[in-house]
């Protein structure tokens, strides 16, 4: 059975998990999957572009999956919770 979701939903909403060493992490993890898509040749160039799942969640300071698990590695967040 689906679970109904409020529709007034708003990214603005979502509290930052990602700490600060996390999202350096991410960012460096991010631009080097990144740039596979220059270096590499083919089809394989394509896998690249998951390097921006990393940069993303970095820039904006919230990981989808620390929240379904319940992560959180912002300690502003932890402090304050």
């Amino acid at each position: 059975m689906c679970r109904s979701y409020s529709r007034d939903f708003r990214w603005s909403d979502m509290k930052s998990n990602v700490g600060g060493v996390d999202k350096i992490g991410r960012f460096v993890v991010g631009a080097g999957l990144l740039s596979l898509v220059v270096f590499l040749e083919g089809n394989a160039r394509w896998w690249g572009l998951v390097g921006l799942v990393p940069l993303l969640t970095g820039t904006f300071g919230v990981c989808l999956l620390y929240t379904v698990v319940g992560m959180n590695s912002c300690p502003l967040e932890k402090k304050a919770g």
